[in-house]
């Protein structure tokens, strides 16, 4: 059951890192938590451009060859997640929760909706109002009609949670436009920026981010979050 349990350890990176890399990282990082060999850890990140393809993914969903290994010049990743395919590109804020789940929530489905409730909270206090749909895992705005502002898909093995959340704050969406956005017909990507009109603070975004994970979550981190280097952890 959700309560005390050890701080958790924040991995923030100061520039954006190749998918494949991250993902050996996470990888590593999640074996280690199920060995019990290190804490509940968060990775949050920027990524260069890439496509990553989930389980539930659809040919129609993005008209690719399952074989290529880009589209238009983009990386593409097959990956164990929950969910359809998506893009993460510079100025999205992606997070990796890597937690033992019953020590935080009482199942899958509660774990999604904190994440979500996460993010809802972080726009509320960027004066934008996020929503949920029924069936349609992640964050939506009224802009003025619906939008996807953030992706949420996960995976549970051994009791460790992978992969996580993408939030849109302010990032080129031109590459959602090749896709079906996580499979969901007729939606499209929106950011912080093309809802507020205005540049936004990827780092303000960040650290706002970070305490209502803290809420949600009940986290307590090791030390004071800062961005470090990939190449100090890698």
């Amino acid at each position: 059951m959700p309560g005390f349990h050890a701080p958790t350890e924040l991995i923030w990176f100061s520039s954006p890192v190749g998918y494949a890399a991250a993902w050996d990282l996470q990888r590593r990082l999640h074996h280690e938590r199920v060995m019990n060999s290190r804490p509940d850890t968060i990775l949050i990140l920027e990524h260069q451009p890439v496509y990553t393809v989930g389980r539930r993914t659809l040919l129609s969903d993005w008209g690719g060859d399952p074989t290529a290994a880009h589209v238009d010049g983009i990386e593409i990743h097959h990956v164990n997640r929950g969910g359809s395919v998506t893009y993460h590109g510079p100025g999205q804020l992606v997070v990796y929760p890597i937690l033992r789940l019953t020590d935080h929530v009482r199942g899958v489905r509660a774990y999604v909706e904190q994440l979500e409730e996460a993010v809802i909270r972080c726009l509320r206090q960027n004066g934008i109002v996020g929503q949920r749909q029924a069936k349609a895992p992640g964050v939506w705005v009224t802009d003025p009609r619906d939008a996807k502002i953030a992706s949420v898909g996960i995976r549970v093995d051994r009791g460790v949670t992978m992969h996580g959340l993408a939030l849109n704050v302010d990032m080129n969406l031109s590459p959602f436009q090749g896709i079906t956005p996580c499979g969901l017909q007729g939606s499209r990507a929106t950011s912080m920026a093309e809802v507020i009109g205005r540049p936004v603070s990827l780092a303000a975004v960040t650290h706002t981010l970070l305490d209502q994970l803290q809420q949600t979550l009940a986290l307590r981190w090791t030390e004071t979050p800062a961005p470090i280097e990939f190449q100090t952890v890698a």
